[in-house]
């Protein structure tokens, strides 16, 4: 798998991406060591230069950065955590399936739970000038990769997917919650 083509092609051309996801024998090891590790990297390094070196401008008073030592810990943190998110989010999706008639399968959940994120980490880049964060709305796009690669992976039912696709929306803000809350007792 070439990461670029893969990007390219889960952003641009998704619903025939999944279709080429579904058949690929690809390890969990493998997504981590040739996709995530990779990408995962892209926010917590850009946020450690954006809120580090870079700072935020404030009206009155200069500009804030956080120490150097703070953003280190930040990042790593974040991106450990982020490795761990991606994991128990298909593990959500797997134990999911059979409710909404699909087939368990934890390698095809990985993979939806992987890519899906894609344009989530991509636009991780934004960070790197806290003031562009809110462009960072575009990660949305993640949703609907979800939905489009939940039939294809999970072999669930046009008419449960959007169910499903809102089932796993909730456990991952409800995931999302709880690494935030672990990932402040390591920052504080």
């Amino acid at each position: 798998m070439n990461i670029m083509e893969r990007i390219k092609g889960i952003l641009l051309k998704p619903k025939e991406e999944w279709q080429t996801i579904a058949g690929e024998t690809t390890s969990i090891a493998d997504i981590y060591k040739n996709y995530i590790f990779i990408l995962a990297a892209i926010g917590p390094v850009a946020s450690f230069i954006g809120m580090s070196l870079v700072g935020i401008s404030l009206p009155v008073g200069g500009t804030f950065r956080v120490s150097i030592a703070r953003g280190i810990t930040s990042a790593i943190v974040q991106y450990g955590l982020t490795l761990v998110g991606v994991y128990v989010l298909a593990f959500i999706i797997d134990a999911l399936a059979p409710t909404f008639s699909g087939e368990k399968n934890l390698n095809q959940a990985f993979k939806l739970a992987a890519y899906s994120h894609t344009p989530g980490w991509l636009v991780g880049i934004f960070a790197l000038l806290p003031a562009l964060g809110i462009l960072g709305i575009l990660g949305l796009y993640g949703l609907y990769l979800l939905y489009v690669g939940l039939p294809v992976l999970m072999k669930s039912p046009k008419e449960k997917i959007t169910g499903y696709t809102v089932a796993i929306i909730i456990s991952a803000i409800i995931l999302f919650f709880v690494i935030g809350a672990v990932a402040r007792v390591f920052i504080s």
